[in-house]
């Protein structure tokens, strides 16, 4: 089995702020997880790079340490793809240490009984949103592009996991939307009347309104560190981070709660000017909705917005205008910005699993991301790569080989 090494200083420069503590993801324990049937190990506190060949497991390992975050595969894969072939049931199991000692965090998934089962320190937990985000870890994969070439519904993904981690009682209120969209699109398809639709409304705009606010809060927050790290790794093009909401931003001083608060310089919109705006759009649609038998506006529609000077010309879209290297700049911009939102929030620093994400990067690019991982982020590191390779973080990590879902030193 690996063995532990000690760590390596890790280099200082003009970035952010160490994190007051830190955590360590010490011991993982995987059983019929992916192509994993048994692995057991103990990561350096410094961190790892695992090399392997393309099918040995090396996002498998990510992904099974990012479920113990948010409880389901940052790939998109369902639970049950999960289970190793032949198999019934996984588990995942990791020890976490930190400034407040060390706890355990499992996750188990039955395909039989179709039933996730999460303990925190061996004691189940009866809802998933009580032990969200008790990793702290962030994840960089090449897959990563898609967020900003996809669809809607990944960048609305994006928004909804991070805001989960990070904004007490953003997953229940999501959670509620959901319910309450579903119910009043069934009234709207068996053709309730006005009344009826109402009722749902009034639900379906108290949570909205919640998740809007949320969601502009956090983009407004972090648009500068966006650019910031976007000009860096592109080598000085400006990246725009944007928020846009199916029914349109509240207008100015009538978005604000009070004269101070329309006052306040790039002060995003109160979540009671969300809510009247969210009123008058299904309102505004309301003849629309009866004909398509749909709720046509609403967080379920919302768009993050990415944009960048692109051939040396105007700022454009990013999703429709920019290289595949330009794509992938603002990919890794905005995880760069996901982990400072986790520093700020936890006061410590995360994880950072990075999954052979300096592979499809120039070497310029390479160097520029390489310098911003190095920047005052003393988090723990565990990155894959297909190979050895020139990127050497804090000094050079330890090297692990996977080979058929087994490592080794």
């Amino acid at each position: 089995m690996p063995h532990s090494a000690s760590a390596h200083p890790s280099p200082q420069a003009s970035g952010p702020e160490p994190a007051t503590g830190a955590v360590r993801l010490g011991r993982i324990r995987l059983r019929d997880f992916r192509n994993f049937e048994r692995l057991e190990c103990e990561l350096p506190a410094e961190g790892v790079m695992i090399l392997g060949s393309n099918g040995a497991g090396k996002t498998n390992l990510l992904e099974a340490v990012y479920y113990l975050e948010v409880f389901r595969s940052f790939r998109g894969a369902s639970d049950r793809e999960l289970v190793r072939f032949g198999q019934e049931v996984f588990r995942v199991e990791a020890t976490v240490e930190g400034p407040r000692g060390e706890r355990t965090i499992a996750a188990a998934y039955s395909a039989a009984e179709r039933r996730k089962q999460v303990e925190v320190d061996r004691r189940e937990v009866s809802r998933l949103s009580d032990a969200i985000g008790g990793l702290g870890a962030v994840v960089f994969s090449l897959e990563d592009v898609e967020i900003v070439r996809g669809s809607p519904s990944g960048r609305r993904r994006f928004m909804d996991i991070l805001l989960s981690l990070v904004e007490p009682g953003y997953v229940d209120a999501l959670g509620k939307y959901r319910s309450v969209l579903s119910q009043r699109n069934e009234a709207l398809k068996g053709g309730a009347d006005r009344a009826q639709l109402e009722a749902w409304s009034a639900g379906l705009i108290e949570v909205g309104a919640r998740v809007m606010e949320a969601r502009a809060r956090w983009v407004a927050g972090r648009a500068a560190a966006f650019d910031h790290y976007h000009s860096r790794i592109a080598g000085g093009a400006r990246g725009v981070l944007g928020y846009r909401p199916s029914l349109g931003a509240p207008a100015g001083r009538a978005a604000a709660a009070s004269d101070d608060e329309a006052s306040a310089e790039g002060r995003p919109p109160s979540r009671a000017a969300w809510a009247e705006a969210f009123r008058a759009a299904l309102e505004r649609t309301r003849e629309r909705e009866r004909r398509r038998g749909v709720t046509v506006v609403g967080p379920h529609r919302d768009e993050l917005a990415f944009t960048a000077q692109v051939g040396g010309e105007e700022e454009r879209d990013l999703r429709t205008y920019g290289s595949g290297g330009q794509q992938r700049t603002a990919a890794l911009a905005l995880r760069l910005a996901e982990a400072d939102t986790l520093r700020e929030r936890l006061g410590r620093e995360p994880v950072y699993l990075l999954d052979d994400v300096f592979a499809e990067l120039d070497r310029e690019r390479s160097g520029r991301l390489l310098q911003l991982l190095e920047e005052g982020r003393s988090g723990q590191v565990v990155l894959t790569s297909p190979k050895p390779s020139e990127v050497r973080l804090r000094g050079g990590l330890d090297v692990w080989r996977l080979r058929d879902g087994r490592l080794e030193s």
